[in-house]
């Protein structure tokens, strides 16, 4: 293939007559179908029609990478299946919450986040869990946003509004979690709000730092790292600035992002962070080294809670494995932190001008191998080579955290192949066509023209005209015999008689009707 291209450019250069021509054609037919297809393919783009697309090519992507493993600053209380049977209770009562909290709390961690509502008491022991949370100042409490449908879940009674983190997560179309939410704001519910509370109050000053924002801050300030903004109004952590994402970020059409928002960057599908049971850390079965100076995350992980959801590890077409939401909040911890201490690059994205020049590079890609490449089955090989080489590209982009669009430009290379070869090669073939009728019908005219003089020169009428035109012509010769020839050069000689315009009429026409009757005898 890339011999024949090799050879095609020497001979072209070796021209410069053909080179001008090929040059001219390249450019009226692979940039204009490539312009054209890659607007077309744009369009397509901000109406959303590619959206579900290139979400499935982003989770096969992340699916794709190598599993980053555990993050050790991280640990999962989990309550599971095991614990409430074990327990004998669901929800877990408000003093097996405070026991559970208490033990951790020996251990020494930096930050504990319960991922647990607990805005009405659940079994006994409110007034033990109310007062150690009072007491504590490294447990985030979670509550849960007002919607337009919703009126929202306050925290636990008696945590200070600083110490209150929601345990929201964006959903995206087909319900998936791809993105986190850093710092939002209730809205107001379309229903009266008869308990009026941090996470339902409506006003733009109200903005309420997620869970995962809430445990991050408190494991930096022991690093001596504080929250500050930019001269934009962006989060900055030490070196890391967190950009809030864009509606139409990467392969969104609109991701509804009217918060503070982030692509979730996951780290691992199953061990993100090590995880213990509730039931252990009672029976003192947990090493305190797992505890101390870790951000610690209590949660349901039982499908019985209803708090598991799909991400982009759920595979479409298999058993949709989902991730429990406490996960997915040390998930986002994860983030955060890794991208202050370790360097760990937050998911980026090009601007719209961007992917736009990208979509068009890889459409000239199409366009040029259908231009350049007329045997069938090396066109296939080009075009799937060419299809193969933007997924590797994609693929290294996105291993360090790129999100680049991959089925719009795919979509722009394989339509541009195949416009171009529809108008180089299909387009002589209609042009041929179109003169080869064009070429029948003046024949078939012709023709016609042909048997209508035929008929003409066999009529009555005509034979008599052509019989007084004889008589003309020789009265005409009769009278130039009989009269003298002047020998006085004096006089003035007359013209010798030419035919008539009358008589070159006549007999032409005669001669094409024999003519024809002639070429009809002979066809017989």
């Amino acid at each position: 293939m890339i011999s024949h291209l090799s050879e095609k450019i020497r001979l072209l250069l070796s021209n410069p007559n053909d080179l001008g021509k090929s040059v001219t054609a390249f450019g009226g037919t692979v940039l204009l179908a490539s312009a054209l297809i890659t607007g077309a393919t744009a369009i397509l783009q901000q109406l959303g029609v590619l959206e579900g697309l290139e979400l499935a090519a982003y989770d096969q992507l992340v699916r794709s990478r190598p599993d980053e493993g555990l993050d050790e600053r991280l640990l999962v209380v989990a309550i599971n299946d095991a614990d409430i049977q074990q327990q004998n209770q669901f929800p877990i009562h408000d003093n097996t919450l405070t026991e559970v909290l208490a033990k951790l709390e020996e251990y020494q961690p930096r930050a504990i986040g319960i991922d647990i509502l607990r805005d009405v008491p659940i079994g006994e022991g409110r007034a033990g869990l109310t007062n150690l949370l009072k007491q504590n100042d490294n447990i985030i409490a979670v509550c849960k946003l007002s919607s337009e449908d919703e009126p929202g879940n306050p925290a636990a009674p008696g945590v200070p509004e600083e110490r209150v983190g929601f345990a929201d997560l964006p959903l995206d179309p087909d319900t998936s979690i791809r993105r986190s939410i850093l710092v939002s704001t209730p809205t107001p519910p379309k229903t009266p709000i008869e308990k009026p509370h941090l996470c339902n109050y409506d006003d733009p000053e109200n903005q309420i730092d997620s869970l995962a924002l809430q445990l991050a801050v408190l494991y930096l300030a022991e690093e001596g790292i504080e929250p500050e903004p930019t001269e934009y109004g962006e989060l900055k952590l030490g070196p890391t600035v967190f950009r809030p994402l864009e509606d139409n970020a990467g392969g969104y059409y609109s991701a509804g992002a009217v918060d503070y928002q982030l692509m979730l960057n996951y780290r691992s599908a199953e061990n993100a962070a090590k995880q213990v049971s509730i039931t252990e850390v009672l029976e003192g079965k947990v090493e305190p080294n797992l505890v101390k100076n870790r951000v610690v995350l209590i949660g349901y992980t039982t499908t019985t809670a209803n708090d598991d959801f799909t991400t982009p590890y759920s595979a479409a077409g298999q058993d949709r494995v989902e991730m429990p939401g406490v996960v997915i909040h040390a998930q986002s911890v994860s983030q955060i932190l890794s991208a202050v201490l370790d360097n760990r690059p937050l998911i980026w994205y090009w601007p719209q001008w961007g992917e736009i020049l990208w979509l068009f590079g890889w459409s000239v890609v199409g366009g040029s191998i259908a231009w350049s490449i007329h045997r069938p089955w090396l066109f296939a090989l080009a075009g799937g080579s060419a299809i193969a080489l933007l997924y590797g590209n994609s693929y290294l982009l996105f291993l360090q955290a790129g999100w680049i669009p991959l089925v719009p430009p795919a979509i722009a290379l394989v339509a541009t192949a195949g416009g171009v070869v529809i108008i180089d090669r299909y387009g002589q073939t209609i042009s041929k066509s179109v003169k080869t009728f064009l070429r029948l019908n003046i024949e078939i005219d012709q023709e016609q023209k042909e048997e209508q003089v035929a008929e003409i020169t066999e009529t009555e009428y005509f034979q008599n005209l052509q019989q007084k035109a004889q008589q003309l012509r020789e009265q005409k010769d009769n009278s130039t015999t009989n009269n003298p020839v002047s020998s006085s050069p004096s006089e003035t000689e007359e013209p010798e008689s030419e035919p008539t315009d009358t008589d070159d009429y006549f007999g032409n026409l005669g001669q094409k009707g024999k003519r024809f009757r002639k070429k009809d005898e002979e066809s017989n």
